[in-house]
């Protein structure tokens, strides 16, 4: 059976980031960081989605043997609101603890360290973020609320913090007394003063004025994105784990100087946005494919989105090394054993294909530009 209200809905996501930034580059003229948005896009969500499928197996299985059923009596229509005002109380404790413990916030830090705000930061976050999320919610499969609710509530929720990610909406009216909105969530992800650290809530403003983290966006005083201490890569592999490396010992990833011709944005834009769709169609695909099938399409996405990280660290011999296995051989062999290709799913993999013989030729006609003539 395949996912589809899943995979629509990341489909949804997807056209909303495209959308945002045709609107920000051609109709504002805005100067955009294509290395953020790239890796935003690219941060490893194949990684994430695996990680939020043992959530909810998590959630269902504790539910099945260990749910004390105080709910049981309670009508479905019922059930849905309590579950729904439920998962927005405990994502704000979620949120907040977060921030307060230094190994919450190594998994969290990820999201924090974008600065530049859009859509695309609202996708990016860490890998390990479902399972770092269970604790919290796991009292909503104690008390026996069905997971069906628990995976829908939490859909909606995830879909109104994507769109407070977005840089096009300044204020919106009665909402901002009511829910978080863009402006309220710009306010959390403020490092200055006196942004820092409020507006933990997810969708309703009310937790944070109940427990004093509330924080209105002051027109005097600007947003200052980001964080005082940041990842200097653009690698997934880097970013989601170094942080957890800085609690045992201070460390800095730092940018060097590669010998090798930096990868055009061009490369790099069209193979994140490759990668998303990818990543859509194992969405659609993950319970209607084989085991084997379904390790080749993770590898090729999982590599694929290191080798895009590498080359967009300058790391062009290993990256393009990396994106030759995932951009040329396995879709090569996914195209010709994928058991429910659909003519959307090939043409996705043909494209990947050529996007990785065109990369793979660019790096040797630059290699052998750049050697010194004898």
């Amino acid at each position: 059976m395949v996912n589809i209200e899943m995979a629509l809905g990341n489909l949804l996501l997807f056209v909303f980031v495209i959308l945002e930034v045709f609107i920000l580059k051609f109709y504002l003229k805005k100067q955009l960081p294509w290395k953020e948005l790239i890796v935003n896009l690219n941060s490893g969500h194949v990684v994430l989605w695996i990680f939020r499928g043992v959530e909810v197996l998590a959630y269902y299985y504790t539910l099945t043997y260990f749910s004390f059923d105080i709910v049981k009596e309670v009508p479905y229509w019922l059930l849905w609101i309590i579950g729904f005002i439920l998962w927005d109380f405990l994502f704000y404790w979620l949120h907040r603890t977060h921030h307060l413990f230094k190994i919450l916030w190594s998994i969290h830090v990820v999201h924090h360290e974008g600065e530049h705000y859009s859509l695309s930061l609202g996708v990016r976050n860490s890998w390990y973020s479902s399972l770092s999320s269970f604790p919290y919610f796991v009292c909503m499969a104690l008390i026996g609320i069905p997971t069906e609710i628990f995976i829908s509530v939490s859909s909606i929720h995830y879909f109104i913090q994507f769109y407070n990610h977005n840089h096009l909406v300044k204020k919106s009216g009665w909402l901002e007394y009511v829910m978080i909105t863009p402006s309220h969530h710009r306010v959390h992800h403020g490092k200055n003063e006196p942004y820092l650290d409020k507006n933990f809530g997810g969708t309703f403003i009310f937790w944070d004025k109940l427990f004093g983290t509330f924080q209105p966006e002051l027109e005097e005083t600007p947003v200052l994105y980001g964080t005082n201490d940041p990842v200097k890569s653009t690698n997934p592999l880097v970013i989601n784990n170094v942080p957890f490396v800085k609690l045992v010992k201070p460390c800095q990833i730092v940018e060097r100087v590669q010998k090798s011709i930096p990868t055009p944005n061009a490369l790099l834009i069209s193979s994140a946005f490759l990668l998303f769709s990818q990543l859509l169609f194992f969405i659609y695909f993950e319970n209607a494919i084989p085991m084997l099938q379904k390790i080749f399409f993770f590898s090729m996405i999982f590599l694929g989105t290191l080798g895009t990280g590498l080359l967009s660290d300058n790391n062009t011999k290993i990256g393009i090394a990396i994106w030759a296995i995932s951009g040329v051989i396995l879709p090569s062999y996914l195209l010709y054993e994928f058991p429910l290709s659909t003519l959307l799913f090939k043409l996705v993999l043909l494209l990947t294909i050529l996007h990785g013989l065109i990369s793979v030729g660019w790096f040797v006609l630059k290699h052998i530009n750049s050697k010194p003539k004898k």
